[in-house]
């Protein structure tokens, strides 16, 4: 090792040893900062500084110590868990954006499995969901791009590119033989939190599809409208959580409040201190009492999670559908300036009960997995009382056209069925609670 290399490596070591007995001195207040800085691990910054000075003197291309340093704490962050990551100027501003409900993109929320890009959800109204994309799908190649190899973030540049362009996803899903090529085209992604409607027979249906920072704002306006096109009164309401990859925590604690009167949303636990929270319920009554069912998929994840362990536990709702995806850990910004920052998992959040869901999710309480309902043709309709010529009425004031009535009013139902197998199972099961409530 020459000369400047070697007062490089000293350099390198008296910086980071300095910065970890300053943080050791900052943190440590009492007897474990001596412990901290006599546990420093001297044999692997040597190797550290040895690698950095093997990479600035035979690297076949000149790499700045800015570069390399960026890289090193990247690798720290991302061999920790999923979720950790160094946030440089890009990545924090986009994080900041990411929140407000408008971005550019396909519209789905990701992650890394086996160096594979796989889909947690697509966004509702999106691009990738109106091209068919779904949650599971692991994606091999971006174009003509193998994403074996690629950063989450580089990945997830390249999909975002330029509104208006085209990208090729190639796409490996259970079930099917070979992978798919799916295009999409990049547009602005614009995310309506939270959308509602009739269900008939004063039973409502509220969709929430990601969890934003006015989310719980716009829920209660969507229940209040609800009640008043139903004479100020539900029977009951269908919470559709399925593919909502999760987002802002005081968003999820504010919906599931909208449900609960008293008692404990949710805690978290960590190593220290203010990582330790405590989310409790407030006296609301935006439902009076009526039923609740939520719906919940392997694309329901973290603030989803949130929800529907706290509205189980507490015996709430009737959670139906298949088992959440498990991601139960809290991530905290931690700043380093104005422009950079560290995305850090800090702590695992608990249900009301002290259920941890990270890497286990929630298990509904109806297991039904989601199934196309296709009408049976030839077999034809039963001849009926009402079908005899010359039938007697029945006395109860009804005549015999009521029979066309009747007809129209199971069609929508059996629309419903069809399109959304789930959703009509929870509103048959919501009307059923509605009934056992009203004979009691």
């Amino acid at each position: 090792m020459n000369a400047n290399l070697r007062t490089l490596s000293v350099l390198t070591i008296g910086l980071i040893l300095g910065i970890t007995l300053a943080i050791g001195q900052g943190v440590f207040a009492d007897k474990s900062a001596s412990k901290a800085t006599s546990a420093l691990p001297l044999d692997e910054l040597r190797s550290f500084t040895e690698v950095f000075s093997r990479i600035k003197k035979d690297y076949v291309e000149e790499v700045s110590d800015k570069t390399l340093l960026e890289n090193a704490i990247r690798g720290m962050l991302s061999g920790l868990d999923p979720h950790s990551s160094y946030l440089d100027p890009e990545h924090f501003k986009e994080l900041q954006v990411g929140t407000s409900g408008e971005f550019g993109g396909l519209g789905i929320e990701v992650g890394m499995e086996d160096g594979f890009v796989k889909v947690i959800s697509p966004i509702d109204d999106t691009p990738a969901q109106r091209a068919g994309v779904k949650a599971g799908d692991l994606v091999i190649r971006l174009d003509e791009k193998p994403v074996k190899g690629m950063t989450l973030h580089d990945a997830v540049k390249i999909m975002r590119g330029k509104v208006g362009t085209d990208i090729i996803l190639t796409i490996i899903r259970e079930g099917e033989e070979r992978p798919l090529k799916i295009t999409i085209t990049r547009d602005i992604i614009k995310v309506k939190s939270v959308r509602s409607r009739d269900l008939g027979d004063g039973f409502g249906y509220l969709r929430v599809s990601q969890f934003q920072s006015r989310t719980g704002e716009n829920l209660a306006e969507a229940i209040e409208k609800l009640k008043k096109d139903n004479d100020g009164k539900l029977n009951g309401l269908v919470l559709d959580l399925r593919n909502n990859p999760g987002g802002v925590l005081n968003a999820a604690v504010d919906v599931s409040d909208a449900f609960l009167e008293t008692g404990l949303i949710v805690y978290t636990q960590g190593r220290i201190a203010d990582s330790e929270m405590k989310f409790n319920a407030t006296p609301r009554r935006l439902l009076d009492g009526a039923p609740l069912v939520v719906l919940v998929n392997g694309g329901s994840a973290s603030a989803s999670e949130i929800v529907a362990g706290a509205l189980q536990d507490h015996k709430r709702a009737v959670i139906i559908g298949t088992r959440t995806f498990g991601k139960g850990s809290v991530q905290t910004i931690l700043p380093l300036n104005d422009k950079t920052a560290l995305k850090l998992t800090t702590a695992r959040y608990y249900t009301p009960s002290g259920r941890s869901i990270q890497a286990e999710g929630v298990t509904p309480d109806i297991i039904l997995e989601p199934l196309k309902l296709t009408k049976l043709e030839g077999m034809g309709e039963r001849v009926k009382e009402a079908d005899l010529s010359g039938h007697l009425d029945n006395g109860n004031g009804k005549n015999k056209d009521d029979k066309k009535d009747s007809k129209k009013k199971d069609e929508p139902e059996l629309s419903l069925a069809q399109k959304d197998y789930q959703l009509f199972e929870a509103l048959n099961v919501l009307k059923g609670m509605s009934i056992v409530l009203r004979q009691n």
